[in-house]
This record gives C-alpha cells, structure tokens and sequence, in this order.
C-alpha cells in the first residue's frame, strides 16, 4: 500500500493537478522542487507524450538551471545538469534490472543529487524505499499530474 508525502499533498490535490500548457506543468515541478529533500528520488511514469521531460525542465530551473537545457534521455539515458545536481534518467529503452547495473545505476541513486527518472515503474525492485511517485496522464490537450506516493 503507498503512503502519502505531506508536502506533496500541499502540491497535489487527490485529483492531481491539470496542466493545460507545458508553462504550468512547468510550474508544479517547481512548486514541489521547492519542498524536495536534496537527494531526493522521483519515479515519473506515464505515455509518451505526457509531459515528464517538460517537468523535468521546471525541476531544473527550481534548482537554478536553465530549463532549455534538458532533453530527453531516451537514447542516452542519463543526462546531469547542475553539476551533477539533477541527474535526469529514461529507462524507456531499459529492458532488464541486469542492464541498469550494467549502466551504473546504482551509482546514480548513490549520487547527491536529486534524481528524476522517467519509467522507473518498470523497475520497481531498483528504486529506494522513499522513491516520490509522480504520475502523468493524457487527457485531451491537457495534463494530469497525480504525485506523492511511495510505496
């Protein structure tokens, strides 16, 4: 069963929150970029599309970085802005826990940094205890972010 996160609760109602534009999708990463431990881990899952690179984005400017310099890491899988402050990670493309420990992802969740990382739904089992679990959905030309869970 997942337990609730209280400053995540202040961010996001039990219906999460509507983004209609990248702007506000933007906006809630920054409002809970603001309450985040500084090594804290987010699983955000959701369809392509749906808007966790743009979230992404508002994180890293939250924690002063320029948010046109995140991309997606589907085919590289890692990016780190922030002098390794935020290290973005895309298991998309990741088929196997084997192939994560290939990788070093270990490593990265050893990191002090605060870790976003798309998919990591797909690997439940890898992720810390207190991993924040974000989740985005598709409706219309809108956003649905629903955050605040570990397991």
């Amino acid at each position: 069963m997942a337990n609730r996160i209280p400053f995540c609760d202040e961010i996001f109602s039990e219906d999460g929150i509507l983004c209609r534009t990248a702007l506000e999708t933007r906006a809630a990463a920054r409002k809970l970029a603001a309450k985040l431990p500084p090594d804290a881990t987010l699983c955000l899952d959701g369809p392509l599309g749906a808007g966790k690179t743009c979230f992404v984005q508002g994180l890293a400017e939250a924690l002063g970085g320029d948010p046109a310099d995140v991309s997606s890491p589907t085919f590289t899988i890692v990016h780190e802005y922030l002098n390794g402050g935020l290290i973005h990670i895309d298991l998309y493309r990741i088929n196997s826990e084997e192939e994560l420990i290939t990788l070093g992802f270990e490593e990265y969740l050893a990191a002090p940094a605060v870790r976003a990382i798309e998919w990591g739904g797909k690997f439940p089992g890898i992720l810390p205890p207190a991993t924040i679990h974000i989740a985005f959905d598709i409706e219309g030309s809108s956003r649905r972010i629903r955050g605040g869970r570990t397991p």
